[in-house]
């Protein structure tokens, strides 16, 4: 129990707002709080970092938290690779770097030193321009990338000559998260990209070379719903194009294009389904959940591509995920309940070997002209590339890594029941000369939505806490992919209480298993796991005595005003519809905050310059659990919300540190605890 202490909390003016939603009165008492742009918000915001600052800085474990956040943040690690021609596109952070930078190497000869084309740290001094996205050209000559600044993600498409290094005066903005398909003679490429000043209608577009990005005519912009997903992709004669439609978070439709005639043929369309094509000679070969909940693998010719052949069938133990043609051989990511191998089989499904990654999960998978590679993740390790051979042999791109910053790991998969009695599967980490008890310090964190699945990845906290001597959780609830589509729609829309309980089972299977005790418990979600974190907070307060609720969604009834997160209404429900009110309205942890309760320590932490879940969440259910918690004399509630940074994608690794050193300061200092073993 904490007894340093703390500064007092500021109050906040409260509103009396409220909206009436199918009858329903709806009271929303710091809606005001939901301008980032008002310098009232921007003066509330100022004294709340101010305060969070000294408590946290203030910590004695603070600077021993950052000490070794920073050598194993520094650690070289990858995020992206892409293969074109005999050249391995890798977007990686080097050794002490602040972003990840572009570099290229020889897929053939791991022995010709790497060359970076574009590292962003020469772009802007407080490293806050990171590299988005990159789409080589199929020969590797030229490549196209996205930049943003200040953790937006609002990408502006360059165009770089990869052997000079010469930057094209080619550029296209609002190219968030975009696909980019080249020609053959790489003379142009179609791409996705979003009308200006709109979060949606996102829509594909051709790009010559050269020409005013202005003048490229519409591609494809069939979209069902504003908020549909299209990506594009193009076979390696440029005679065909391939578009992905996202609809929702359960059916992606599938659209050909034959560009000589300009004929459209639809390959699906309208079922709840997620199906991922690509070319494969004369054909398409793709994974698709149509019929088959874990996936399968199909074949359909591009004369006829509704017309689908199984060649790799649907298993029960098994998750289908990535698949890329090698050398006319398909080779698929597989996963056993969250640890992913790879398999190979012929064209005509034949198995031909089985690829062993140990207790890891395929981040990257990519091949091109015989050349197979993965970028590969685990807990005890930052994420590596691998050359996987035609006989099926690993080859990892060994870096020199200190091993005394990283001790080993046991990290060993337990089953826990739910509140229903459903199986849940947590990963539980910790030093191998560590035996866990009810006097060790554990952190439980979880996610629980969107069909993702918590593999195996490298994460600086939990290698920070598990060399310190602590225990690591990792729940992996419905709502996810452990178990394929089935596992997600167990967790969704009208299902979301179920994660909730997976959640708080996990805490409560921990305590009573004697891995910890209550009091030595830390609670940690972010974005969907942000919600997550609220409604463990809201819903069970004895759950845990803190909790860090990183980038969340809160108000669960005004979320799809915000940014771009009517693209969720699809997993969540839609509060403008009855039915899918209520679902939200039973759980939105705004909503169900009680004054007077004990709640346990928050810290709340959020980006300005978040473009996916706005800061407001944050920022209201700051001032509400201030105003209502009982126990704050000894159980703050804090608030950090960085600027020039966004949802976390593009944060630059100084920042990276710093929050997480908070983080472990903060549990430290709320768990009693002043030293690990």
């Amino acid at each position: 129990m904490a007894d340093t202490p703390l500064i007092s909390s500021p109050a906040t003016r409260r509103g009396e707002e409220s909206d009436v939603y199918h009858g329903v009165a709806v009271p929303d008492p710091y809606r005001w709080l939901e301008d980032g742009s008002s310098p009232e918000v921007a003066e509330w915001v100022a004294i709340h970092n101010s305060r969070t600052r000294q408590a946290l800085d203030a910590r004695p474990t603070w600077r021993g938290w950052h000490e070794r956040l920073s050598a194993l943040v520094a650690l070289p690690t990858t995020l992206d690779l892409v293969v074109a021609g005999e050249q391995l596109f890798v977007l990686e952070r080097a050794q002490g770097a602040d972003q990840y930078a572009l570099v290229v190497r020889s897929a053939v000869r791991p022995e010709v030193p790497a060359r970076v084309l574009l590292d962003p740290a020469a772009l802007a001094a407080d490293g806050a321009v990171a590299i988005d996205w990159f789409h080589p050209s199929h020969d590797g000559s030229l490549v196209a990338y996205g930049l943003s600044e200040g953790g937006t993600e609002n990408s502006v498409l360059h165009v770089m000559r990869v052997a000079t290094g010469e930057v094209l005066a080619d550029r296209i903005p609002n190219t968030r998260a975009a696909s980019v398909a080249w020609l053959p003679d790489h003379s142009g490429f179609w791409y996705a990209v979003y009308p200006e000043g709109d979060e949606y209608h996102r829509h594909i577009r051709f790009h010559v070379l050269g020409t005013p990005a202005s003048d490229d005519p519409v591609v494809f912009d069939r979209l069902p719903t504003p908020q549909s997903w299209p990506d594009v992709s193009v076979s390696t004669d440029g005679e065909w194009v391939l578009v992905h439609l996202m609809v929702g978070w359960s059916q992606v439709d599938v659209h050909l294009l034959h560009v000589p005639t300009e004929e459209w043929t639809v390959v699906v369309e309208g079922v709840e389904a997620q199906s991922s094509f690509r070319f494969s000679s004369s054909s398409l070969v793709g994974v698709t959940t149509l019929d088959a909940p874990n996936s399968r693998v199909v074949r359909a010719s591009l004369e006829a591509p509704g017309e689908w052949v199984t060649v790799v069938p649907e298993r029960p133990d098994v998750v289908l995920g990535r698949l890329v043609v090698c050398e006319g051989d398909l080779v698929v990511s597989a996963s056993r309940v969250a640890v992913d191998h790879l398999e190979r089989y012929t064209a005509e499904g034949e198995l031909v070997h089985t690829v062993d990654l140990g207790a890891a999960s395929v981040a990257a998978l990519d091949a091109d002209d015989g050349h197979l590679f993965a970028a590969v993740a685990t807990f005890g390790a930052p994420i590596g590339v691998a050359r996987i051979e035609a006989d099926g042999g690993v080859h990892a791109w060994s870096r020199a890594i200190d091993p005394a910053l990283l001790p080993e790991l046991t990290v060993t998969q337990v089953f826990y029941p739910s509140l229903d009695g459903t199986q849940i599967p947590m990963f539980v980490a910790h030093r191998v000369d560590i035996t866990p008890s009810a006097d060790t310090p554990l952190i439980l964190t979880g996610y629980g939505g969107f069909a993702i699945a918590e593999s195996p990845v490298w994460m600086p906290n939990l290698a920070a806490w598990c060399a310190a001597g602590g225990v690591y959780a990792i729940a992996g609830l419905r709502g996810g992919y452990e178990y394929g589509e089935s596992w997600h729609q167990a967790g969704r829309r009208g299902n979301k209480q179920r994660v909730f309980d997976d959640f708080h089972s996990a805490a409560d299977w921990l305590v009573a298993q004697g891995h910890t005790r209550r009091d030595l418990l830390a609670l940690h979600g972010g974005s969907n796991g942000g919600l997550l974190m609220g409604a463990a907070i809201t819903q069970r307060p004895d759950l845990a005595p803190v909790v860090w609720c990183a980038v969340p969604l809160l108000d669960m009834i005004r979320f799809p005003q915000f940014l771009i997160a009517r693209l969720w209404t699809d997993e969540y429900g839609d509060p403008d519809v009855a039915e899918e009110f209520q679902w939200l309205w039973d759980y939105s942890p705004y909503h169900h905050v009680q004054q007077g309760a004990q709640y346990p320590a928050v810290l709340f932490t959020t980006a300005e310059g978040d473009t996916r879940v706005d800061p407001c969440h944050a920022r209201k259910m700051a001032a509400l659990l201030t105003e209502a918690s009982a126990s704050q004399a000894t159980r703050p509630i804090l608030l950090w919300q960085a600027g020039r940074a966004g949802h976390g994608v593009g944060k630059p690794a100084s920042m990276r540190v710093r929050e997480g050193a908070d983080v472990l300061a903060f549990f430290c200092w709320q768990l009693g605890v002043e030293h690990l073993a």
